[in-house]
Formats: C-alpha cells, structure tokens, sequence
C-alpha cells in the first residue's frame, strides 16, 4: 500500500503520487471487490470507479495514516452501490453478452495462489455464501492474510466492533457449511439421498441448495463422517498472498470506457498466466486515469492519455467515460501457451462429411458419397482407403487414447483433431469434465485445431457437462477451437425434427460464440429396441436438416451417422457392398460445401 508520504503528496495534487497510489490500491481493491462480486465481469468496472473516487477524494481526507481504512470503506460502498443498482434476480447465468462468466474468483485463486487440499475447499466453498457474507469474507480473508487490520473492518462496515466479530462468526459458520457441501459433492459415493438431491440441482451454488444439502450432510452419517475434519479456516487463510492483478484490468480497463466498450460488444478478454501481474499500472494507463479524476478540479488539466491519441481536452469521449473512445477488444480466444491454433483452410469451406467405421465397400462408398470429410472415432484410419480430396480428421476417443504414440499417430494424419467421444455417457468415453480438462494440455499441445468433446446431450446447459468443461477450460486458458456436438431426433416429422435441431445448434452457439461442428446426427427414436423412421422420411430429414446448417451462422461442419447401412443401422446410407440406399442418394445429392 502507498506511504503517508505518497498519501500526502497526492493531497497536493502531485501527479507522480496520483499515480503511484492508483497503481498501489490496485492489488487490494481487486481482491475486495473480485471476491466481493465473485469474480463477475463488472469488477473492472467496480474498481476502475472506486480508484476515480480515491482519486478525487484523498484530497479530503483529514489523516493520510488513516488512508487504507478509507480506501476500504469506499470500495464497499462501490459494491453495494452496484448490488443497489443491478437486479438481484438476475443470476450470472442470465447476464446477456458475456463470453464466459465461469471464471469466478474462487477459479481465480485456485489457479493463481496454486491451492490444494481444504484451502482450495475453502476457495471453492465461497460459492455458497450469500451476497452479503461474500462481501464480509473479501475483507475478513485479507485481514487473516495480513493485508488488513480489524480497525480497517469496522471503519469500512461503518459498525460497531461487536457486531463485526458477530457478523464475522456467522459468516464463518456459513463458509463451513459451503466447505462441507463441496467436500461431500466432490466425492458423493454410494449415499441415495444425496444422489437423489443432485438429480433435481441444477448445478449452480444458491442459498436454497446449500440448505438442502446442508440439512442432508447434517442428517446422514456417512457425509457427516466425510466432512468431519475441517481444519479452521483462520489456519488456512493465514500468510496467504495476494491473488494478481489481471493484466486486462491494470493495463486496459483503468482507462475509462473500456470496460463499457468490451462489454457493449460482449467481449470479455481471457489472457494466459504470464499476462497476470501484481505491479503498478503502466504509465499511460495511470495518467489518463489521475487525468480523467482531476478533470473535476476546473478542467484546466488534460488527460495524458487523450493528449497521446490526439483527443482535445474538451473532447466529450474525454469527458463522459461512456464515449471514451476506446477500441473494441479482439474476441476472446482461449489458447494453450506456446500453441497457436491451426485454422485448416478447409474449415470454412468443407462442410459435408460422414462419420463410419471399417465395413465391406468402405472406401468405395466414401468415394461414392460426395463427403469431403470423415472421421472413425480413432487416430487413424481403420484401413479404410481415403480417396483423393478428402479430409481425415483424428479423434483421441478417451483418457486411454491419451498417449504419446497415438497422440503423434493423430498429428500425421490430420490437421484438426476431435476431442473425448460423448465423455457424459458412462457406455462411451465416460470421463468427468475434471479428468478431460486434466488430460487437454496434451491435445493441444499437438498444435492441431482442437474441437471440444463431443457431448451426447445437454450442450447448453448451464452447469452440464460441456459447460463445466468450457469454464474450467476459459479458467484455465486452455484453447478450444470450436465446439462438437451430437444430437439424434426422436421426432420423425420432419420439419419439427428440423426445428429441434436448429434450436439446440442455436442455443450452444450462444452460449460458446464458437464454430460448431455436428459430428453425428440423425433420427433415432433409443430405448430397448431403437427405432428408426422410414428410408423416406429419414432422406427427407437430411436434406432438409443439411440445408438448414448450411444457412445457419456459427455451423462449419456437419457428418452424418453413418455411412454403413450394416449392423442394423437404420440411419447408414451405403450396404456393405457399395450401393447407396434411399438415404444414401439423398446424401450424395448434396452440396459438400455451404452456398
């Protein structure tokens, strides 16, 4: 923290001291106010706002050794003035135009400060506290850590001592009861009840849920038994470092505007690890922040910043932050370190493939079919012939596929690779999002383009397979190139089927703002015996099914399942000796790439 050296030069107006106590609150004021908001997109914009009113207030301020204490209290009044200001029915979930609102602070202090073991608990138990008590933990957290002092609680809670120590033990209560819903979620085991709690949840931590499941672990021996040796989280916290500051924030968002400008364009930036720091702002970013804050003490001053781009201090983009002429940010692209995504000329152009595996005329129905590209679930190529113009795409089917030799086996025969096989059905991959995301740096690190696993169902989700995968993966900078997906209709009229699909693709898009790719679809009505609709009405579904993903934004690829009619299939369009069926001639018709 700044010096009452630096505190009091800044009551003079210097501009050097200005910009060293900006660039000093910055470590604290993230801490507060990302915990406080759990991590949601709008703390740049918190704490950008709290660092303009230190600014233009310390000039006030009757003693410059009292200045932490201030800083608090104004960074909690920020806080609470953006509860005030925000529906507090809306959840994260629901907030439109945000590109990943999975990594949270508890994420974020997990990865940065590398937790384990029941710190990492306690990290992820903040999930579960309310509103007011996650505000109330960002400051206690810090004052075990050493950062702040009880003085600096009570002055910023504006209460009395007592009633911040009861206020204190409550909210440590509640924590404990989050450390033990995390501990007994992590691992269920063979408890009914719980599990028949967690068919009904829907997979986000909420006040409801946490006493449900509380009440549970309190009435139940075993899960009791699981969560009984919880070390006090006083021990825990204790000498804990301060979690970086995100390079977005101190080098970007300090600016006025740019957050509003990346949020009004939906784009929120995910940087790699190394662009994290816990050093002061760099110096044109501090000067148009100290700029724009002494604005209010008769204009006379010019932000240094609008001066370096030629902006006249009586420009209004100067003077409103909301028309601050600040340059949208790039989209965000989650990138392994060191391996840049390989886009495949293809990609854009190759739409039509098939999925298959090894039959009798293989090769020569892949020809006949007109695909442009397949895939067979495996690194290479089953022995099947590929004909001239034709793209191979690889797939690591599961963590057993996850070996150096395939891994290398897959990277000579393509440029694109296909990440786990439905990973949410215990009959195929059947792999946690935590496992695959354990196992993803070794995909990527092929330096192939990568599509995500391919879930069997419940791609938009909020809390479901792939989306637990897409938040731990933008959490933890891990590229994904696009999204796969499958999806089998069980409603065999046609342009209802249509309909479905074109909702779901739709919804997942949404959700990811990424290139979708389908790779197995068509019409199966499962249960004990599968059931098929006529070669008629399945032709008439492809090709009205295909004409739809041609038009529709954000699709790149689809592959039919399949292209052997073997096995009993009823969705395969070539017999094992080559002759293309009803649905198979509706395939070859057409087009292998979009209109």
């Amino acid at each position: 923290m700044p010096g009452v050296g630096t505190v009091r030069a800044a009551q003079r107006g210097d501009r050097q001291a200005l910009a060293d106590l900006a660039s000093g609150c910055l470590p604290l004021l993230y801490n507060i106010v990302g915990r406080a908001l759990n991590g949601h997109p709008d703390v740049d914009d918190v704490v950008q706002e709290t660092v303009l009113r230190t600014l233009r207030g310390v000039s006030g301020l009757r003693q410059a050794s009292s200045f932490r204490s201030w800083l608090v209290a104004v960074a909690i009044r920020q806080i609470r003035d953006y509860h005030r200001s925000r529906p507090r029915s809306t959840p994260l979930e629901d907030v439109p135009d945000v590109a990943d609102p999975g990594a949270d602070f508890a994420e974020v202090t997990i990865l940065r400060l590398r937790l384990s073991g029941q710190r990492k608990e306690i990290a992820e138990a903040t999930r579960w506290l309310d509103e007011d008590d996650r505000e109330l933990l960002a400051l206690w957290w810090l004052e075990e850590g050493g950062e702040l002092e009880r003085a600096d609680l009570v002055a910023a809670l504006d209460l009395p001592g007592p009633h911040v120590a009861v206020r204190v033990q409550r909210m440590k209560r509640q924590l404990d009861v989050g450390r033990a819903v995390v501990r007994v979620l992590a691992d269920p085991g063979e408890c009914a009840g719980l599990a028949a709690l967690l068919a009904d949840w829907d997979g986000r931590p909420a006040p409801l849920w946490r006493k449900r499941f509380a009440r549970h672990i309190r009435d139940c021996a075993a899960c009791s038994a699981r969560s009984s040796d919880l070390i006090p989280a006083e021990r825990l916290l204790a000498s804990l470092p301060l979690v970086p500051v995100p390079l977005a924030l101190a080098h970007g968002a300090a600016v006025p505007g740019a957050a509003a400008h990346a949020r009004h364009a939906g784009k929120l930036l995910h940087l790699p690890a190394k662009a994290l720091v816990a050093v002061p702002l760099a110096g044109a970013a501090v000067a148009g922040l100290v700029g724009y804050a002494t604005l209010g003490r008769g204009g006379a001053e010019r932000p240094a910043a609008a001066t370096e781009r030629g902006v006249p201090a009586t420009s209004p983009a100067v003077r409103d932050p909301s028309r601050s002429p600040v340059p949208t940010p790039p989209a965000p692209t989650l990138m392994a370190k060191g391996h840049p995504p390989v886009v495949s000329a293809a990609a854009s152009s190759c739409l039509k493939g098939v999925a298959t595996w090894k039959f009798g005329a293989a090769s020569t129905a892949l020809k006949s079919s007109g695909a442009c590209w397949y895939y067979d679930w495996a690194a290479e190529t089953s022995g099947i012939t590929k004909p001239s113009g034709v793209e191979f795409v690889p797939m690591i089917w599961g963590s057993k596929s996850v070996t150096a030799a395939t891994l290398a086996q897959a990277k000579a025969r393509g440029r694109t690779l296909l990440g786990f096989n439905e990973p949410d059905m215990a009959a195929q991959a059947n792999m946690s999002p935590a496992q695959a995301l354990a196992l993803w740096p070794k995909l990527t690190a092929t330096g192939m383009r990568i599509g995500s696993p391919a879930v069997a169902a419940n791609g938009a989700t909020a809390g479901g397979w792939l989306d637990r995968f897409m938040r731990g993966a933008a959490a933890r900078h891990y590229r994904v190139d696009f999204i796969t997906l499958h999806w089998y209709g069980s409603d065999f009229d046609s342009s209802r089927a249509v309909a479905q699909l074109r909702q779901y693709v739709q919804a997942v898009y949404a959700r990811y703002h990424k290139p979708i790719w389908l790779t197995e679809y068509a019409l199966i009505r499962f249960g004990a015996t599968s059931t098929y609709p006529s070669q008629s009405r399945q032709a008439a579904f492809l090709k009205a099914s295909t004409t739809m993903l041609a038009g529709l934004k954000g699709v790149e690829r689809y592959a039919w399942f399949g292209l052997p009619a073997t096995k009993g299939s009823g969705t395969g369009l070539f017999t094992e000796a080559g002759t293309p069926n009803t649905v198979g001639r509706a395939f070859q018709g057409l087009p292998r790439t979009k209109r």
